[in-house]
C-alpha cells in the first residue's frame, strides 16, 4: 500500500498537469460549408494537369526505361546463346509485352479510372 502511494505522490501532479496542458492546446477543429464540394472542386481543377503530367512524364519515363531493359536483356540472351546454344526467350518476351502495354497504357488507362 505504501509503495502505491508514493507512486501516486510522485507522478500524479505530473499526469495532471499533461492533461491540463494537452487540454490547454488542443484546438477544436471544425469545418463550415460544404467540405465534399470543395475537394470535388479542386480535383476537378487538377484533373487535366495530373493527366497531362502522367502523360507527358511518368508514361514515357517508364517506356524509357523498359526499352532500355529490354535491350540490354535480348542482348544478353543473345550473347548467351552465343556462348550456350541455348536462346532463353522468356525474359525478353516479358519485357516486350511490358513495354508494348505501357506504351498503349495511356489509350485506355484514363477511361478505365473515369478520368
Amino acid at each position: 500500500m505504501m509503495k502505491r502511494m508514493k507512486w501516486m505522490k510522485r507522478y500524479f501532479p505530473v499526469l495532471v498537469f499533461l492533461l491540463l496542458f494537452g487540454a490547454f492546446f488542443t484546438v477544436t477543429a471544425s469545418a463550415e460549408g460544404d467540405v465534399a464540394g470543395a475537394i470535388q472542386n479542386t480535383w476537378d481543377a487538377a484533373k487535366g494537369q495530373i493527366k497531362a503530367v502522367v502523360n507527358g512524364v511518368v508514361f514515357p519515363a517508364i517506356d524509357l526505361i523498359l526499352a532500355v531493359l529490354f535491350f540490354i536483356k535480348l542482348g544478353s540472351s543473345w550473347f548467351e546463346y552465343r556462348k550456350n546454344g541455348h536462346f532463353e526467350l522468356a525474359a525478353p518476351a516479358i519485357l516486350f509485352a511490358s513495354l508494348v502495354l505501357m506504351l498503349t497504357c495511356p489509350l485506355y488507362i484514363w477511361g478505365i479510372l473515369g478520368m
